[in-house]
């Protein structure tokens, strides 16, 4: 029964977030000039809540959340939706217009690349100064210094001054500091998008052992690292959150709808070939505009061509799928000569690729028109095209693969 209460216990809320909001001035001039009136008017105890005046803007509105020990929150959105800013309010490097945080135990923050480091000091005198910031004494510091310095790899270089670390050392640095003096809440703001992958891959592998008695608040524009560990998300757009939840795959599907647009590139043409049009075929459309499949369907494409120049034969032509995050997930079978006619400088032809198996989301469709043997382009297209796989599972990963469960006799 006393183990039950101490699990209880753990899973105490080390983060509340109340109404939180901050405003800025985009003009410096006004922003001074209302700075000087909020100070009268804080000194007089005014109380009355301030709305938006000339020139200025929300970065963060009316934000509310808790984080228990053991949970990782996920903040995702485009430049300028207000995560870096609700990260230093969070921090205490600057001052909410409204609202209230409360945070219990100590902090380590990750939030900008070298911030709270000295740089003219070496890393092993700036492991000294930010463990004393959290709290810890020289002695606490002095059993943890051989650990943090292994796990930044910086053994040869822990004694050079920090202004000569190139931006991959900060973050080992950086990281090995927050992550071994194991904070209460633990603060990451995109800076593990600097390091490399054999190093990312050992952050996440600690976040995983220092998660069950940490809270971390995780920011990042790679969705991939947000799936792998956040438990709920919450998506900025203009200061407020447009999205609250811990269903991680729907956050994400609602993050890429804005990188929808169908608008083509053209990155070669000779002048030879001319795409006129491609279509899916059997699709319906969103509200967006947007070709919708259900999975498992079958997708159908009608392409069509015109040559502007004659051709000793007709191309080859090759698809590429692309996901939401632009990364090539497949390549369709290229067509044989003579699987396709001629006729009037016109080239029609239709393609299918059967029982569809993406998971949910939006994918994309770069073309090219090759020639056979040398592969030389005529032309080639990216993002010729966009369709919506529809499922009512949020999945993150690319595929949903038809499967059956089964038993098999011993």
């Amino acid at each position: 029964m006393s183990e039950d209460r101490s699990i209880v216990a753990d899973k105490e809320v080390l983060v509340k977030v109340e109404g939180l909001s901050k405003k800025f001035c985009k003009d410096l001039k006004t922003s001074l000039w209302y700075g000087v009136k909020d100070l009268i008017s804080g000194v007089r105890g005014s109380a009355e809540e301030r709305e938006l005046r000339p020139k200025e803007f929300w970065a963060v509105k009316d934000i509310n959340f808790e984080l228990r020990r053991g949970e990782c929150l996920g903040l995702i959105g485009h430049n300028g939706a207000g995560k870096s800013t609700l990260l230093k309010i969070l921090n205490g490097l600057i001052n909410p217009d409204a609202g209230k945080v409360t945070i219990r135990g100590r902090v380590g923050a990750l939030i900008e690349l070298g911030a709270g480091f000295n740089p003219i000091l070496s890393g092993r005198e700036n492991i000294y100064n930010n463990g004393a910031i959290l709290g810890f004494s020289r002695e606490e510091i002095d059993s943890k210094l051989e650990d943090i310095i292994a796990f930044a790899e910086l053994e040869e270089f822990i004694d050079m001054p920090v202004q000569h670390y190139s931006s991959g050392m900060k973050v080992r640095l950086g990281f090995a500091v927050a992550a071994q003096m194991e904070p209460d809440v633990l603060i990451i703001d995109e800076v593990l998008a600097v390091g490399d992958l054999g190093f990312v891959l050992k952050c996440f592998k600690t976040i995983d052992t220092i998660l069950p008695h940490t809270a971390v608040i995780f920011v990042s524009h790679s969705m991939p690292m947000v799936s792998r560990i956040c438990s709920q998300i919450i998506l900025m757009d203009q200061g407020k959150a447009q999205f609250q939840g811990d269903d991680v795959g729907k956050a994400i599907d609602l993050y890429y709808t804005r990188f929808a647009d169908n608008e083509s590139n053209i990155v070669f043409d000779d002048g030879s070939i001319r795409l006129n049009s491609i279509d899916v075929i059997g699709s319906k459309r969103s509200k967006d505009g947007i070709e919708q499949i259900n999975w498992g369907e079958n997708l159908k494409l009608r392409v069509s061509f015109s040559l502007q120049k004659p051709m000793e034969e007709v191309p080859m032509f090759r698809l590429i799928l692309f996901d939401k995050e632009q990364r090539p997930v497949a390549v369709f079978k290229e067509n044989e000569i003579g699987d396709i006619n001629l006729k009037d400088k016109i080239i029609e032809f239709g393609f299918e690729s059967k029982n569809i198996q993406l998971s949910k989301g939006i994918y994309s469709i770069n073309i090219s028109a090759l020639k056979f043997v040398t592969e030389e382009p005529f032309l080639r297209i990216n993002n010729v095209i966009s369709f919506q796989v529809i499922h009512d599972r949020d999945v993150w990963q690319p595929f949903l693969l038809h499967s059956k469960f089964k038993t098999f006799d011993s």
